[in-house]
């Protein structure tokens, strides 16, 4: 198989692991072209929403598109904004602001529209739990089509037309994020509008872009749109692209992979919504010019460092807060004075140290309510948990992995309870730990820069497809020091006495749990190996996952 694919056999013993059995299934894993693209048919609902779309343009009706605030959302704004505009079509849009309006549609903003001349409706990335705002909506006279990835509830909106993969299980395009779905959408209503199509492919770097951020599982259809869009943030012809790269301190054309869009690229664009008007970082997207977009990105910049800071210090108090509840299976976190576009970041923080399921709450001016957001691990099911307790929220939406929700402050304490015997209903009492799945063991020896290059070929990774994680044998650790500001890092030579191969390789804010003293000592370590360009010159490093003393 692997002369067949002209790959080692390391990488056929990698994929084999992760399920592909066949040749024609790693070819397109290893290859993943537009062509094995699914048909936009495939997904629930979209043919329904391209005609809707089609006729309310045939018939002359203002468009006004209604995105989220997240990552996810602005993208797919900008992915329809832009091919609209492509196609001649004037549009309008809005974005809510977090602090003011909270997740979703609401009728105040839907009758704005109205005001302003919109005659049709189409969400992005939202709506799938809006009921009221779609029946004003429709009230008022407009065409409405709702396009979303969340999970639907027992009840549905009346909107014209329905499109969101969930609709249906089973299905090739079930792990979209909005903004594949919203591409999935233009791509139909290309083929349905009058004159010729147009080509689409430049609105992939968007989509790689809301996709990552969104943190979908990377197989599927999702591969073969990230992978293709990471080539165009590569090639940074989107002026704002261009702009995001160069204040994440990356060169304009540098290439990119998964991660360094997740943790440096798309919190710059979260940071607009998160502190209050996500519509910056919409307008950056669309920027015409690179001078239109520097200064725009600049203000990203500094808004995320803003956001960092507020970051660190609700960090603090929540984990101080959880520090106390050590006892719980599930917890639930509040303080009133909690920035609420930043809660969500802080949950992830915490279940990273405590490993399990998390809700942070914070006080919300509108109706008096709290407003929360949990995150979770891949062992838990935290929409189905929300769903469990729900006759104690005022609303909630979202995935088995992230949610949202409110509440009134009274619920509160029963909410604590609830959700801890739920969880322990699922996990048992005692709290689970992390697991590292590793690929195989692989000797030093057969670490060369032909296979790290051949690994590149794995890329992008990320939920569904992680890093190759290794194991060695055991080998003396040469050299031992701690580095960074604080003494945070560690930084290691490992030697393998057998075939006298030595490799450096650090771990990563792990100072304080590396254990002392392990100069001379034989451990086995679990490590994702990888180049590193550190001054410009390219050297084999491990990036030390764990080990065994």
């Amino acid at each position: 198989m692997a002369e067949t694919l002209s790959v080692s056999p390391l990488i056929v013993d990698i994929l084999w692991s992760r399920g592909l059995t066949t040749v024609e299934d790693m070819d397109r894993f290893l290859s993943p072209g537009l062509r094995h693209l699914a048909a936009p048919s495939e997904v629930p609902g979209l043919t329904e929403a391209a005609e809707v779309l089609a006729s309310g343009i045939r018939e002359g009706r203002k468009l006004a598109i209604w995105g989220d605030y997240d990552v996810d959302g602005i993208t797919a704004t900008a992915v329809v904004l832009q091919f609209l505009s492509m196609r001649g079509i004037e549009a309008m849009h809005h974005l809510p602001n977090r602090m003011e309006e909270g997740y979703g549609m609401n009728v105040p903003g839907v009758e704005r529209l109205a005001a302003d001349g919109a005659r049709m409706l189409l969400t992005v990335d939202c709506g799938i739990s809006d009921m009221a705002p779609v029946a004003r909506a429709r009230e008022l006279g407009m065409l409405v089509a709702v396009s979303d990835h969340h999970l639907p509830g027992d009840e549905l909106p009346d909107a014209h037309a329905l499109c969101n993969p969930r609709l249906a299980e089973g299905g090739p395009c079930d792990d979209l994020a909005g903004v594949g779905v919203a591409f999935m959408l233009v791509c139909a209503l290309n083929r349905l509008l009058p004159g010729e199509p147009v080509d689409v492919r430049p609105l992939l770097d968007l989509v790689a872009l809301g996709t990552v951020a969104d943190v979908v599982r990377l197989t599927g259809q999702n591969r073969i749109l990230v992978k293709n869009g990471l080539l165009l943030i590569k090639e940074a012809a989107r002026p704002g692209m261009a702009a995001l790269k160069v204040v994440s301190d990356y060169e304009r054309t540098a290439e990119l992979g998964a991660g360094q869009i997740g943790f440096n690229l798309a919190p710059r664009i979260n940071a607009a919504g998160r502190m209050g008007d996500p519509g910056k970082a919409l307008r950056l997207l669309l920027a015409r010019t690179f001078d239109e977009a520097m200064p725009i990105a600049q203000e990203l910049n500094a808004i995320n460092m803003e956001r960092r800071r507020q970051e660190q210090e609700i960090a603090d108090e929540a984990l101080a807060q959880a520090e106390t509840m050590k006892d719980m299976a599930g917890l639930v976190l509040h303080s009133d004075h909690w920035h609420p576009g930043i809660i969500g970041i802080v949950a992830s923080r915490v279940v990273e140290r405590y490993y399990r399921p998390t809700l942070l709450l914070c006080s919300r001016e509108e109706g008096g309510l709290l407003k929360g957001s949990g995150r979770s691990i891949s062992e838990f099911d935290l929409h189905e948990s929300l769903k469990a307790v729900s006759p104690l929220l005022a609303g909630f939406g979202g995935h088995k992995q992230a949610a949202g929700l409110s509440l009134l402050p009274e619920n509160l304490d029963a909410l604590r309870t609830q959700f801890n015997e739920f969880v322990i209903s699922r996990l048992g009492p005692d709290p689970l730990t992390p697991t590292l799945k590793l690929d195989r063991e692989l000797p030093f020896v057969q670490i060369t820069n032909t296979l790290l290059q051949e690994l590149e070929l794995l890329q992008p990774f990320g939920l569904g497809n992680p890093e190759p994680v290794f194991a060695s044998a055991p080998v003396t650790v040469a050299e031992y020091r701690l580095f960074g500001r604080e003494n945070e890092h560690v930084k290691l030579v490992l030697a393998d006495a057998e075939t006298g191969a030595r490799l450096s390789g650090k771990a990563w804010r792990m100072g304080k749990l590396f254990p002392r003293d392990t100069k001379g000592q034989a451990m086995r370590f679990a490590f994702t190996p990888k180049i590193d360009r550190y001054r410009g010159i390219p050297q084999i490093d491990l990036r030390i996952r764990d080990w065994l003393v």
